[in-house]
């Protein structure tokens, strides 16, 4: 009996073994399948601002009847940019250095931050016996010596966050000139055949062009990127094809160009005029910053596929035949695009240039979304509206305030300094700059987390400090030529976050000196005119040692409150995303009746979109769970009766009413206060009165919102 059903069941197990296999190669094929979908769809969002670069880098430079040994330099100088900064540093490097997904700038601070003891939200916060303590501490066991140094030194972590602020509002200043050169230099082309357009009238096209750009915002990057993917494609395609017919016709040799001795002879022959044309050649490799900023929209492996496959050898042969064609032609630099295209396929290449222009605006848009996100949710920069426009990409966000004011500078800018040169000054420092914050920060990151070995973080260092160091030098010789631009948003964005985060700091060192305690809590309750009234609040406060002043001030004037109270913290970590079960953290405050602690838990790539009545359920279901574990845990002698009392109360006083308690806190300056806090608080509370409260986010429905006033002393 045995015999016979043994070789059944050998059988069955194959056939499991077999199902298992399939089903696994099938879910391989369905994985690559879909990253190379991703990989499509980074066309139309990721990459438009670098692959659309031809048609302003040399219409940048201010040639001065350039030789053919000239040309032969500039693109030996451009080939080897796309090659160690596009394809060593950011493919291969900067794509590695993610934070849990998200990229950029900021991410890397706050990956930083979260190996070291250095930001505002510190690490040591998180719940020492979670798993995603565990996670924010990993790598902390033994610190690097460059770790300790800035734990211990403030002037350090201040220059720190001083960089990560500028490389922010330098990608943000990205964002606003990727979209005025890009469309300015494509509808340029009308002046070609048609002499009667003046500038005018094309510096209004492309402020219109603009405008439509920005209203499809609301739709989605996975839509936006739908649309404007096969557009990209196109382009991508047809202008190296273009260059492959200009190298024939104009250059043949063109190639010889790859090597690195006609940049040394480039330089010798030009001296000085040679170092400020690079000012024009570092604009080939704008755009990739967004490469690693929108990482958060799509993935490593998708992006890295676009970059290798696609960007860079379309890049390496459209910039080989526009300059076997200026090789020939040398004066036509000033339109170095449009003249190299042959005239038969004149019109068809004007629409897939203007079209792909307008994709190019796309890549530093959705970074800019992400970045502000970021900060927003850090506490650096003031509440703006931030919408999840993607179910199953929580990196895809959209910002209705940010985009118009986007929109607004972009036209601005355009209609103010029309001049492609005086743009492409602006975009050269821009560029180079937030490359070289890059470099900073990822060399940090390799020392303090990767722990790579010295040899090759100080090759890593001197390569590419050394060359954006000296592309930094040859654009800040243009600051009075349109490189003041970004040097005035970044101004701008910088007091803005600098205030913000000023006045926060300075508010939750004074909640924190007068905060309420649960012996003083327990007093306040304790006074026979002090009633508790029926149903449930959520009284916000932002520290979780101790209560905020405004729960004193609340009691002492109102003399009430509600039978059940859960004093709710909002705490964002240093973190993209907090696992779920995680997400609601639930303490009894042993001693008072009815009184509960909550904190909802969120990393700067979390979705705080919940609705009102979702958020109270889940608060509730929580508080349940645990008001069972610690009744059952620590009372010993609790019946079950004291439990369901326990719970009935909290369905009793949920039924009765939710209302949701906030403070609104503003600065009292008095007379002992310096004239520098005078100035930032005054600017703080502007900004503060004018931002956007933390409760809508949260679903809250107005009728259950209440707002305390209180003034602090500064």
């Amino acid at each position: 009996m045995d015999s016979q059903l043994q070789p059944q069941t050998l059988s069955e197990v194959v056939v499991v073994d077999s199902s298992a296999t399939d089903q696994c190669e099938q879910e391989n094929r369905m994985d690559r399948w879909g990253t190379l979908v991703l990989a499509y769809k980074t066309l139309g969002v990721v990459f438009g601002g670098l692959v659309t670069s031809p048609l302003y880098v040399y219409p940048s430079m201010p040639l001065k009847s350039p030789t053919e040994e000239d040309y032969l330099g500039i693109y030996s100088i451009m080939f080897w940019t796309l090659t160690l900064i596009g394809v060593v540093k950011y493919a291969s490097i900067a794509l590695k250095a993610d934070d849990q997904g998200e990229g950029g700038t900021f991410a890397l601070y706050s990956l930083l931050c979260r190996y070291m003891n250095i930001g505002i939200l510190s690490s040591n916060r998180a719940s020492s016996n979670s798993s995603l303590a565990h996670s924010m501490h990993e790598g902390t066991g033994k610190k690097s010596q460059l770790g300790k140094f800035f734990e211990s030194s403030m002037v350090a972590r201040r220059v720190l966050l001083f960089v990560a602020i500028l490389g922010m509002c330098m990608l943000i200043g990205d964002g606003i000139l990727t979209p005025a050169i890009s469309v300015l230099s494509a509808m340029d082309g009308l002046r070609a055949p048609f002499p009667s357009i003046n500038k005018s009238l094309v510096e209004a096209l492309s402020a219109a062009v603009l405008v439509v750009l920005f209203l499809l915002q609301k739709f989605g990057t996975s839509r936006v990127s739908f649309l404007f993917s096969p557009i990209m494609g196109t382009w991508t395609l047809t202008t190296p094809l273009v260059g492959i017919y200009s190298i024939i016709r104009n250059y043949p040799s063109i190639f010889k160009a790859l090597s690195p001795h006609y940049i040394f002879h480039f330089f010798l022959r030009n001296g000085k005029e040679g170092w400020l044309l690079l000012g024009g050649t570092v604009l080939c490799i704008t755009g990739s910053e967004a490469l690693f900023a929108d990482l958060g929209h799509f993935n490593r492996t998708s992006i890295q596929i676009a970059f290798l496959f696609t960007i860079y050898p379309s890049l390496v042969l459209t910039y080989a035949g526009q300059t076997a064609y200026l090789i020939r032609n040398p004066n036509d630099h000033d339109d170095g695009f449009y003249k190299f295209i042959p005239t038969k396929v004149y019109w068809p290449m004007f629409i897939i240039a203007t079209s792909a222009a307008i994709v190019a605006s796309q890549s530093l848009i959705s970074a800019t979304f992400s970045v502000i996100k970021q900060s927003v949710v850090l506490g650096y920069f003031p509440r703006v509206k931030v919408v999840h426009t993607s179910r199953n990409k929580e990196g895809e966000v959209y910002s209705p305030e940010v985009n118009y004011i986007l929109m607004v500078l972009c036209v601005a800018v355009i209609l103010i300094f029309g001049d492609g040169k005086d743009i492409g000054n602006a975009f050269g420092v821009v560029v180079s700059l937030v490359m070289l914050i890059t470099t900073v920060l990822l060399t940090l990151v390799m020392i303090i987390i990767w722990r790579t070995p010295p040899v090759l973080v100080a090759l890593y260092f001197f390569v590419f400090f050394t060359m954006e160091g000296v592309y930094v030098s040859a654009v800040c010789t243009k600051i009075q030529e349109g490189g003041w631009i970004p040097f005035a948003i970044s101004f701008i964005l910088a007091l803005i976050m600098f205030g913000w985060f000023y006045g926060r700091q300075t508010k939750i060192e004074y909640e924190l000196t007068h905060k309420i305690t649960l012996d003083r809590l327990g007093m306040l309750l304790s006074n026979p005119s002090v009633q508790r009234v029926p149903g449930l609040c959520f009284f916000y406060t932002n520290i979780q040692d101790g209560l905020t002043p405004v729960l004193g001030h609340y009691i002492k004037n109102v003399k009430s409150l509600h039978n059940i109270t859960i004093f709710t913290t909002l705490r964002y970590l240093l973190i993209p995303k907090v696992d779920p079960h995680e997400r609601i953290v639930i303490r009894e405050m042993v001693g008072l009746k009815g009184v509960y602690g909550c904190v909802i838990q969120y990393g700067y790539a979390d979705s705080l979109n919940l609705e009102g009545d979702d958020f109270v359920g889940q608060v509730t279901e929580s508080l349940k769970v645990h008001i069972q574990d610690f009744l059952d845990g620590v009372q010993c002698g609790t019946t079950v009766a004291e439990i369901q009392e326990e719970i009935s109360d909290l369905e009793e006083a949920k039924h009765a009413g939710v209302v949701h308690i906030r403070g609104k806190t503003r600065f009292y300056i008095g007379k002992s206060c310096g004239w520098f806090d005078r100035i930032i608080l005054a600017f703080y509370e502007v900004m503060h009165n004018n931002c956007r409260s933390a409760l809508p986010a949260l679903g809250v429905p107005p009728p259950q919102r209440i707002e305390v006033g209180m003034l602090y002393e500064a």
